[in-house]
């Protein structure tokens, strides 16, 4: 086992190494050359070059050593380090795109071609998603306003780690309408591009680890335990329960099952009058819980 998880954080650094890479071919094709600026400080520096400033590329570096060398001190050096890692292999991929070092032009996705507007954010937003989800399952991040959200959620641990980075990418968004000539075109984009990311990024990060946690209330405790484990293939949680209003002994039950069960444990608790549920998201699961596939 230790010889596995010393092996999983190996790997760890060239999967960083890759997505890094990726995530410059990402900007290069699809986000640089159509007019809105994707969120953090990348979006900052898509901005600075529209109007004619630094490149991508050096001024992501520029901004984010600072940043790296505080979160060396102030929130965790094995995060900072594969961050920068991220960090440095995207400035150069990009670097070496854009001075066409490697010329990859003719692929380039332009809106003013005639082609969809909404999809450049789309694709975009899709790619780092998948990109940003991998770097912080491998321990980093992408750098830029993940060290600033870092902090601010180790300092106030109430403010959620996401929440502060909405935050700081709706600033970017709306920085956007006056960058891009007074238009609320490129704000949108920003925004759809933020919300694929997250969303996206969101599901992987989690890995697949969700489920659906039932709690309900029933006058047939014996047939309706019985049918769940039979039919949805989990085993429920009986506890002892007082109604509080009219101070009559009940049972509830406990059951966590995959999402996609929900619609069958509806369809049986139909055959149970008086049952009360109360159904609610769990973001993961850790112990013995099995995950049923879609053809069993």
């Amino acid at each position: 086992m230790q010889k596995l998880l010393k092996l999983e954080k190996l790997l760890s650094y060239p999967i960083i190494a890759v997505s890094a890479c990726v995530t410059a071919l990402n900007y290069y094709l699809f986000v640089i050359s159509n007019a809105f600026a994707p969120a953090g400080v990348n979006g900052i520096a898509t901005m600075v070059q529209y109007l004619g400033g630094w490149s991508i590329s050096n001024l992501s570096l520029i901004i984010n050593l600072p940043l790296a060398v505080f979160s060396f001190f102030r929130i965790g050096r094995r995060l900072t380090v594969k961050t920068m890692l991220y960090v440095l292999v995207f400035s150069a991929g990009l670097k070496l795109l854009q001075d066409k070092a490697i010329d990859l032009s003719r692929y380039i996705y332009l809106t003013e071609d005639g082609k969809s507007t909404i999809l450049a954010p789309v694709a975009a937003g899709s790619i780092n998603g998948i990109i940003y989800g991998i770097a912080v399952r491998c321990g980093g991040t992408t750098g830029g306003t993940d060290f600033i959200a870092a902090y601010v959620h180790k300092k106030h641990p109430e403010v959620s780690f996401t929440r502060a980075l909405f935050v700081f990418n709706t600033g970017v968004a709306l920085s956007s309408y006056f960058v891009y000539g007074c238009n609320f075109e490129p704000v949108i984009l920003s925004i759809i591009y933020t919300f694929l990311t997250t969303r996206i990024s969101g599901s992987i990060i989690r890995g697949g680890e969700a489920a659906i946690k039932i709690e309900l209330i029933t006058q047939h405790p014996e047939e309706l335990k019985s049918e769940l484990i039979r039919k949805l293939r989990h085993s429920v949680t009986v506890l002892h329960a007082i109604g509080g209003y009219s101070g009559e002994d009940k049972t509830m039950m406990i059951c966590v099952v995959n999402p996609y069960q929900i619609k069958q444990f509806l369809e049986i608790i139909e055959n149970y009058p008086g049952t009360f549920a109360c159904v609610s998201d769990v973001t993961r699961t850790i112990g013995n819980f099995k995950r049923i596939q879609w053809d069993q």
